[in-house]
């Protein structure tokens, strides 16, 4: 759901015309980019971390780079981690500034239309979304599995730290 959400954040931004900003502003598209870059090498090097911390014969959990919450707040917790990844990629905005608009027709109110096509876009995503959690449960019990874990982890941390720092390395637009 946080995908869909920040998905439609950026569709509504870009029908008002708000995230044109990341398309004017080499500033604004290259602070926004450093900072999605940075929390990327955080959560790679976390994941990482962790699987060299826990002991070979120890089980690991799902690697969870926040602190433990009661479980009434783990939700929130979630929808904030998910919005704030999504929220921090500035490639999304710019493929909305790219395609709302082009498909916005003269005389119908950008905002109304934006929101829809957004909305559309979001309603795929979940769909996609959904395919994904069923085939993964499908794979569960490799994937609970504490060796599983800490190569998933692994790979997983070495790319998200490769593509921080291919994002934080790479010149302006």
């Amino acid at each position: 759901m946080t995908v869909s959400q920040a998905l439609l954040s950026f569709g509504v931004a870009a029908a008002v015309g708000v995230s044109a900003l990341l398309a004017a502003s080499d500033v604004a598209y290259r602070l926004l980019t450093l900072a999605g870059a940075g929390y990327m090498i955080w959560l790679g090097l976390y994941l990482i971390w962790k699987t060299l911390r826990d002991g070979p014969e120890e089980p690991t959990a799902v690697a969870d780079p926040l602190p433990a919450v009661a479980p009434g707040r783990q939700v929130v917790r979630g929808w904030l981690t998910g919005a704030g990844t999504n929220l921090l990629n500035p490639k999304v905005g710019v493929f909305y500034i790219a395609t709302i608009p082009q498909f916005i027709p003269a005389g119908t109110p950008p905002l109304l239309m934006g929101v829809l096509l957004a909305g559309v876009h979001c309603l795929f995503s979940m769909v996609w979304f959904t395919l994904l959690i069923f085939a993964t449960g499908f794979a569960s019990r490799w994937l609970k599995n504490a060796r599983s874990i800490r190569v998933i982890d692994r790979i997983t941390g070495t790319v998200l730290v490769g593509f921080g720092l291919k994002l934080a390395l790479e010149p302006g637009r």
